[in-house]
């Protein structure tokens, strides 16, 4: 039997989950994930999974072209994977890739870019775009597609009983986002909160939703507010993250009390049926019992701005232009994995209490980087963080852990920060202005 497969014993063996996680400094990597919401480029119209050029058959292109194996769900290919890489399907056609674990900010931009080349290529056969943006511009929920993976029909069913705008954060948004490993408990708890006190800086930077429904929405990032109203449970910036007691046990016993979206065995999806992992494990259900499997699972089914799992996740950055999606992992690795850098962040920001950070993102999401930050502005905030980020990346070059000087990808950064607005509202400028709110004219300027 799979060690996964394992009924689990107690809490004990949740905690050992995250122990064993634990990743020495030397081995430290960063992965990067990035969705992508694609239209025919000819209409607007979102791209069907079915079809001879919808997503199913867009994915077995792909397969072909570079030798990833397919995964298959009731015979419909649903995922690609390689080499500790994949091509997801997320539930309204966006395309995710969850790239390898790689050292350097280099190797991840190199892995989009040559992502991205190549789904541009194979889908203008078939005439679909894919966009830099945070969400879909022209769509409501009931005009955009659904794809045929089980667990998605469980989330459909459920997430609407928690928020309003649940189906809106899994059919029309995109983002991307980078992940880290950390080497004990001290170090995850020091990245975690750095990690969710700079969320609205870095949300800022790369607030990239600001037309919806084929209008303006009156946000820089809608896709903040939209994760708002998903499901108070699993989703939001972790207020118990700054208790002094914060640590593996205190994650552990705040995803414990958040319900199941479902239990897979044999390949079948089981809904949760409202059922907490605690409940789940303490009492079995449905004749399941508990693995250490189906606890990874319900981490992956967690939405904080900053997740928890054998790595941290930060999830803060709507889909944004090319240049700017290789600034997120850099940005991220300067803060970090650079003590100094770390430390400043956290004595930038630390002092915020929770009330404020909760204000300052909801102000970014309406406001980008002209948004406050407790007495500060967000804009000069973002200027100091991306300074220190700088400074961590030099600091690791100069010490022989990274080949080549990072610093280059934060110049889309400080190039952002010099204008003074974030992606979203320069869009949306350009939507009233030059574009004269021509879909056509958006399309093409924020295709890959």
């Amino acid at each position: 039997m799979n060690a996964k497969d394992q009924p689990m014993e107690g809490r004990e063996d949740l905690l050992e989950y995250f122990r064993d996680s634990e990743t020495p400094r030397e081995d430290w990597r960063v992965g990067t994930e990035h969705e992508k919401v694609g239209v025919y480029a000819d209409t607007g119209d979102r791209v069907p999974f079915e079809g001879p050029y919808g997503i199913g058959a867009l994915l077995e292109k792909i397969a072909a072209a570079i030798g990833w194996d397919p995964v298959e769900e009731n015979g419909k290919t649903i995922a690609l994977i390689k080499d500790g890489a994949s091509v997801t399907l997320e539930p309204g056609g966006q395309i995710e890739l969850s790239g390898a674990p790689l050292r350097t900010s280099k190797e991840t931009c190199i892995e989009f870019n040559t992502h991205v080349d190549l789904v541009k290529e194979l889908s203008d056969e078939f005439g679909i775009a894919w966009l830099g943006l945070g969400i879909d511009p022209f769509h409501e929920v009931s005009d955009i597609p659904t794809m045929p993976k089980s667990r998605y029909d469980i989330m459909r069913n459920y997430l609407p009983t928690r928020g309003g705008l649940a189906l809106d954060m899994m059919h029309a948004t995109a983002t991307v986002q980078a992940n880290f490993d950390y080497k004990d408990e001290a170090d995850m708890i020091c990245k975690m909160r750095t990690a969710l006190v700079a969320t609205p800086i870095i949300s800022a930077l790369f607030a990239n939703s600001s037309i919806s429904g084929g209008k303006e929405n009156g946000f820089a990032s809608k896709r903040l507010i939209i994760w708002r109203d998903t499901d108070p449970d699993r989703c939001g910036l972790l207020p118990f993250a700054f208790d002094p007691d914060f640590g593996y046990e205190c994650y552990t016993e705040w995803a414990l009390d958040i319900p199941v979206f479902f239990v897979v065995r044999d390949g079948t999806y089981h809904p949760g049926d409202g059922v907490t992992f605690r409940q789940f494990m303490e009492k079995g259900w449905n004749g399941f019992r508990a693995t250490l499997g189906d606890w990874d699972t319900h981490l992956t089914t967690l939405f904080p701005d900053v997740r928890l799992k054998r790595i941290i996740e930060v999830r803060g950055a709507d889909t944004v232009p090319r240049d700017l999606i290789c600034a997120l992992p850099a940005v991220w690795k300067g803060i970090l994995y650079d003590e100094g850098a770390c430390a400043a962040i956290w004595e930038m920001l630390g002092e915020t209490n929770f009330e404020d950070l909760e204000a300052s993102q909801l102000d970014v999401a309406k406001r980008g980087l002209r948004a406050n930050f407790g007495q500060h502005k967000v804009l000069d905030l973002a200027h100091e963080l991306v300074k220190h980020s700088a400074e961590g990346l030099r600091r690791m070059m100069e010490l022989g852990e990274d080949e080549h000087d990072e610093r280059v990808f934060l110049d889309p950064l400080f190039s952002q920060i010099e204008k003074g607005i974030s992606p979203g509202e320069e869009i949306a400028d350009l939507w009233r202005g030059q574009w004269g709110r021509n879909r056509q004219r958006l399309i093409e300027a924020t295709r890959y």
